[in-house]
């Protein structure tokens, strides 16, 4: 058996994949996403520690087969400030968090040559950014700090007491450079950031370490055990559900949402939307459309409305398409593709006396729709055709949601038959790290449900909605910024 875990925003996933490819077991533990101040975004790595104990033992039960290797995935961008042992020195600070727009400008005064290396937009959350902010605000920490480690990258140094991290995390940080595929000193030198506390870069695939007789009392498992470095969430998940050729689309929804496409080429997005990031494999790429805001706001909105998941489908759904003039934006942690703008916000527009809670949800799994259709957009815009989405993540599993997202998209909808594809992208890290899969053709290929889910003719409501939709961020942004 091969295991694989993702160490995800709100909650860690745990899966035993046989060899054959068949799942035997998933698992998941939920942590909490602290906001001391409006715009932060953080988490106690005690917590991930804790609940990847009690995923794995969750998944571990009743199996007598032995665990040949584990593998990684895990949220990007965010930043683990440790000591030399590994004990984090404050709490994380997640891909969600916009403290950083104070000083995220100082990137944008770099030459153009470093912003080529870079090759991504700049944006508040990233690694990079950051560390600026930490160097200024909390001068003590970022001196005395030995390692500023990626969110599974901190977990695989507990695992394993050994430092390092890999391209697709790597290049999700703001501190890389895409194009020679190695940390961006010159920019690190541009910005007066450290570099010695960076870690050295393996593959993806590769064996960074063994399991440590503490870790392994720690999860039930046996002590020794191969880790192999991982990878970043979506990257994993890409290879969890089979997405490794140019010209396949794939959408996940989770608490963000992110759109990808693999590339056998470096190539950047001329209007710097769109991200640029390294694969799991070796001499691959992909173009990624993040969207910020889905089931952060969708689960937001549930809890205002004091409704159960099983209700938010059952009244959102009684309500006709655009809602009858009401308009969500989903922005409640400022927006990534396609406005990269840290400061935008969330809003309910067109509220009347007729409206229920039910137009309420409703209308918020409209507007996160609309967002998923200007990353699309956005992502066709370099050069892409979109002929079709696969569709992976928990956050896609109603059918009505659905057939909501198919008919915003107008695309047919391939979902993929696993809920956790990063962690099942883990495994297979895991398996050809370790020899358990000769190479990436010994791997079984993923099943993709038979039937999919295909768009309706565009409704006149949802035409108007997304209308309304488009003209509000613009609108609300003249007046977040020209008003006292």
């Amino acid at each position: 058996m091969l295991l694989g875990i993702d160490l995800g925003t709100g909650s860690v996933k745990a899966l035993l994949l046989a060899i054959d490819g068949t799942v035997i077991a998933e698992a998941s533990h939920a942590y909490t996403v602290q906001a001391p101040q409006p715009g932060w975004a953080e988490t106690d790595p005690a917590e991930w520690w804790q609940a990847v104990a009690i995923a794995v033992r969750t998944v571990m039960q009743d199996q007598d087969d032995r665990v040949l290797a584990i593998g990684l995935s895990g949220q990007m961008h965010g930043v683990v400030l440790t000591d030399e042992q590994g004990e984090p020195l404050r709490p994380a600070i997640l891909w969600a968090d916009t403290r950083s727009s104070e000083v995220v400008d100082r990137y944008r005064t770099l030459p153009l040559n470093l912003h080529k290396q870079l090759a991504n937009p700049i944006t508040t959350g990233m690694a990079g950014a950051t560390l600026l902010w930490l160097e200024a605000q909390e001068p003590a920490i970022y001196k005395t700090a030995r390692w500023t480690l990626q969110p599974k990258d901190w977990l695989r140094f507990r695992l394993t007491g050994a430092v390092a991290t890999e391209p697709s995390d790597a290049s999700g940080t703001l501190l890389y450079d895409v194009m020679a595929d190695t940390w961006a000193i010159d920019v690190l030198e541009a910005l007066h950031l450290r570099a010695n506390w960076l870690p050295a870069i393996v593959p993806s695939a590769s064996i960074a370490g063994s399991l440590t007789v503490e870790a392994a009392a720690h999860l039930g498992l046996q002590s020794g055990l191969p880790v192999v470095a991982g990878a970043a969430d979506t990257a994993a998940a890409m290879l969890g559900t089979g997405v490794l050729e140019p010209g396949i689309m794939q959408l996940t929804v989770g608490s963000g949402a992110q759109i990808v496409t693999p590339r056998s080429q470096p190539i950047p997005d001329p209007q710097v939307r769109t991200h640029l990031y390294r694969a799991a494999l070796p001499h691959q790429w992909y173009t990624l459309a993040a969207m910020q805001n889905a089931g952060l706001a969708l689960e937001w909105v549930r809890q205002l409305l004091g409704l159960s998941w099983q209700q938010v489908y059952a009244k959102a759904f009684t309500v006709a398409p655009g809602c009858e003039g009401l308009t969500f934006l989903p922005y409640f942690t400022g927006e990534r593709t396609p406005h990269l703008d840290p400061n935008a916000r969330g809003a309910w527009v067109g509220l009347g006396l007729h409206h229920t809670r039910s137009h309420l949800m409703r209308s918020a799994l409209e507007g996160v729709a609309f967002s998923l259709k200007q990353g699309l957009e956005a992502i066709v815009a370099t050069g892409i055709d979109a002929n079709e989405l696969r569709l992976a993540g928990g956050g896609t599993l109603e059918p009505e949601w659905r057939q909501l997202l198919g008919d915003v998209l107008q695309l047919p909808l391939h979902s993929i038959t696993v809920s956790a594809a990063s962690a099942r992208g883990a495994a297979i890290l895991a398996g050809i790290g370790s020899g358990a899969y000769a190479d990436l053709s010994a791997v079984p290929p993923m099943s993709i449900a038979a039937h999919p889910t295909m768009p309706r003719s565009p409704d006149a409501g949802l035409t108007d909605a997304w209308s309304r939709y488009q003209s509000l961020y613009p609108q609300l942004r003249y007046w977040r910024k020209h008003l006292p």
